[in-house]
């Protein structure tokens, strides 16, 4: 079986970005500048030659030169007329148009060397045979000819004047040629110094990179530590979220998540222990009538049967609350806008049907709450059914609504048996009664759907005491966001000042 390779670290692939993203824009600047720098220095040594070419030509013909240019001075006062023959012409232009740093002069007569410059200031070219081939080939025809040729002392841009004299039947040809090797030294020593501060920015980026994509991602290694610390029976792992960015927001979500998910594993194991102890009771009794009854006594077996009916009618009446109460903690409300008043009076019809008691309606709140009409209607039903059940017969039974600015309340009063204070903290658990004995039908889980609406709806139910003894189970539900009041419109302005 192939295994499968190991990812690259995320560390690895955003610092290779970056470092990517830098050498592409260093390479682009250099190369950008290199060319810039190259085709300056280019064009100096052009115009260099192109300059040379004039006032050599001029010479070459014996017109007159411009002696504002400093190498036109140099031979102002050289005619060719005052020379016998082409050999002692081309000495005298070699010896006054010394050649600069870089540069290099020759005459050649019928193409071998003939003069060369004795200065120090230039290179020579006398021993160049593969130039000298080149311009004497080039200017066979007697034009003057420029270009580069790659020699043995490197590439050379170079200038061939033919010379020649009347009566002279001698061919002279005076070249001159420039380094272009040495004339790009400077930008090629520039090139390499910035090529080398390259390569140091790069592993300068590289290392603070390296650190700082460490710190960056260091919560999520934390993140990635903590999810697989995290398993079904251990959900207590957070994490410590560290600054004010991205990340650190990040981890917050993270771990409200784990305290959601914590929340809903301890309500599934509590719902899980709390259906597992429900359900032993009825299965014991049905399983021991079964056991002791008499299958040849007609009154026994119908005696176990209507006992196993009862039993499986209490099971049918859990798992029915129990559906209730997960579908109430589901926070699948549909939110709108429910006036208390005919909330309350639907109320007091509903419950007016339940026997054994006097129903009354001791206040309508005037006002309007946002939620879940029917949620809010059903838990206020469950806290009237609770009240019927746990209350004596006759016994009178209010409900009421009140609204102000601190939010709603919807109760039910009864005058029965009240709630002892040590238990009303549990009796909105599931399965949980305020009396141990089971003389009362149901399930257990009532009041906890209705604990579960409240908070579905972000407030709270309590339970205090009835004057005169009894209990009062409250709804508290928030204040609903402040109404602005409506803009005075100017026809309503003038009507006032009317009256008045």
């Amino acid at each position: 079986m192939a295994r499968t390779p190991r990812p690259v670290p995320a560390r690895v692939r955003i610092l290779a970005a970056i470092l990517a993203v830098a050498c592409v824009g260093l390479a682009i600047v250099g190369s950008v500048t290199f060319l810039v720098q190259r085709e300056q220095a280019l064009g100096d040594v052009n115009e260099r030659l192109k300059d040379q070419v004039k006032v050599l030509e001029d010479v070459a013909t014996g017109e007159a030169v411009d002696p504002t240019d400093g190498t036109s001075a140099a031979v102002e006062d050289l005619d060719k007329n005052d020379f016998q023959n082409v050999d002692d012409y081309l000495n005298a232009v070699v010896a006054r148009l010394v050649p600069a740093r870089n540069e290099a002069s020759l005459a050649l007569i019928d193409g071998v060397p003939r003069w060369a410059p004795q200065t120090l200031s230039g290179f020579s070219i006398a021993e160049n045979k593969q130039l000298i081939d080149r311009v004497v080939r080039e200017t066979a025809k007697g034009d003057t000819k420029r270009g580069t040729a790659v020699t043995d002392q490197g590439s050379l841009r170079y200038i061939a004047i033919p010379v020649s004299m009347a009566g002279d039947p001698r061919q002279g040809l005076y070249v001159r040629a420039v380094d272009l090797s040495a004339e790009l030294q400077p930008v090629t020593f520039a090139m390499t110094t910035y090529v080398i501060a390259a390569v140091a920015v790069l592993f300068a980026i590289g290392i603070v990179g390296w650190f700082v994509t460490g710190r960056l991602l260091s919560p999520i290694r934390r993140l990635r530590e903590t999810a697989d610390a995290i398993s079904i029976t251990d959900l207590s792992h957070r994490l410590e979220p560290q600054g004010n960015d991205d990340i650190a927001d990040l981890s917050r979500t993270v771990n409200s998540m784990l305290d959601r998910l914590e929340d809903s594993v301890d309500v599934q194991r509590q719902l899980l222990d709390d259906v597992r102890h429900e359900l032993k009771t009825p299965i014991t009794i049905v399983r021991g009538h079964l056991e002791l009854m008499n299958p040849q006594d007609a009154a026994d077996v119908a005696s176990a049967r209507d006992i196993g009916i009862a039993e499986l009618d209490r099971l049918t009446r859990l798992v029915e609350d129990i559906d209730l109460l997960a579908t109430a903690e589901a926070d699948s409300y549909s939110l709108g806008t429910v006036d208390l008043a005919s909330l309350t009076e639907r109320v007091g019809e509903l419950v007016a049907v339940i026997p054994g008691h006097h129903w009354t309606i001791e206040a309508r709140a005037e006002g309007v709450t946002v939620g879940d009409q029917d949620r809010l209607l059903q838990a206020w039903l469950q806290l009237a059914d609770n009240a019927a059940k746990y209350t004596p017969e006759g016994s009178p039974i209010e409900i009421g609504s009140a609204h102000s600015d601190d939010g709603s309340r919807l109760w039910v009063r009864d005058h029965g048996p009240g709630i002892p204070p040590g238990a009303r903290a549990r009796i909105f658990r599931r399965f949980d009664r305020a009396h141990v004995k089971r003389s009362v039908g149901g399930s257990g889980l009532g009041l906890a759907i209705v604990d579960a609406i409240a908070k579905g709806h972000g407030g709270h139910c309590v339970v205090t005491d009835t004057p005169g003894g009894g209990a009062t189970f409250t709804i508290h539900l928030p204040p609903t966001e402040a109404e602005l009041p409506a803009p005075v419109r100017a026809g309503d302005v003038l009507q006032r000042e009317a009256a008045g």
